[in-house]
């Protein structure tokens, strides 16, 4: 599919879309970069500036984009979040050279066919999961953020369906899973800990999310663990359950709902 500069109203950011109960996070969008920066620790901030100053230095990162696509009812009985409201995730293929078998938002690098970062956004979730792009309304575009070890300046790219239409694992050597996850499983604080990698220490640990089919950790963790505090979705949980990658790996199980402990 050719996304160049004739893609018009698909890539038109319109913050007014977005329904009520989203608002609170349509609202203060350009709040999700500090909140995301709040979590992460001193350290870990060092070094990830130095590795961007050094990819700038040799011209190694790489322009990036990924949806992050909310859907539900436009409408909310209580006027807050729906209980049926829902995050598009994918996990990607356990063979990939970056990331594999990480859980992330739907996205990519940039073509050079590319009409700014929504257009790649769109491009991206539609190759990855089959989703119809004319059923997304783009809403607002998160701040830049650089991710190493791939180099990538990534936009998240936030946008609103009623209805997104069905959704599925196009390439299996990219991707493994994608699901529509509920977002009360991310509010839910018995679902949330924290994570850090056996090659770095407790200190460097980030919020992630246990569900029944992936562990949602890394950037992809951070991004929505800020969004909901942003939005004001977020309950207290248990910050001192941390844990290393692996063994919160091992127990991810394999159901394809999400039971009564994680809703």
């Amino acid at each position: 599919m050719s996304w160049g500069s004739g893609v018009g109203e698909l890539t038109h950011l319109n913050p007014q879309a977005a329904p009520p109960w989203l608002k609170p996070l349509t609202d203060n969008c350009r709040d999700v970069k500090q909140a995301y920066r709040r979590r992460v620790p001193p350290e870990v901030l060092a070094l990830v500036t130095a590795a961007n100053t050094k990819a700038a230095i040799t011209g190694e990162k790489r322009d990036a984009a990924v949806l992050v696509l909310f859907s539900g009812p436009a409408d909310s009985p209580s006027g807050g979040l729906p209980d049926d409201a829902d995050l598009l995730v994918t996990v990607r293929a356990s063979t990939l050279r970056h990331h594999a078998g990480q859980a992330a938002f739907p996205g990519g690098a940039a073509d050079p066919g590319d009409d700014g970062p929504v257009s790649t956004a769109l491009r991206e979730a539609n190759e990855e999961t089959g989703i119809d792009p004319g059923r997304l309304r783009p809403l607002c575009t998160l701040e830049r953020m650089f991710i190493p070890p791939s180099g990538f300046h990534v936009v998240p790219v936030l946008a609103y369906s009623q209805d997104p239409g069905p959704v599925f694992v196009v390439d299996k050597s990219e991707t493994a899973i994608v699901a529509r996850v509920p977002v009360r499983a991310f509010i839910n604080p018995d679902n949330r800990i924290m994570v850090y990698r056996k090659e770095n220490t407790r200190r460097f640990a980030g919020p992630a999310f246990l569900l029944n089919e992936m562990l949602v950790w890394g950037f992809t963790g951070q991004v929505i663990s800020a969004m909901l505090d942003v939005a004001g979705w977020a309950k207290p949980w248990n910050t001192d359950d941390v844990r290393e990658l692996d063994d919160a790996m091992a127990l991810v199980g394999h159901e394809d709902s999400y039971g009564e402990a994680q809703q």
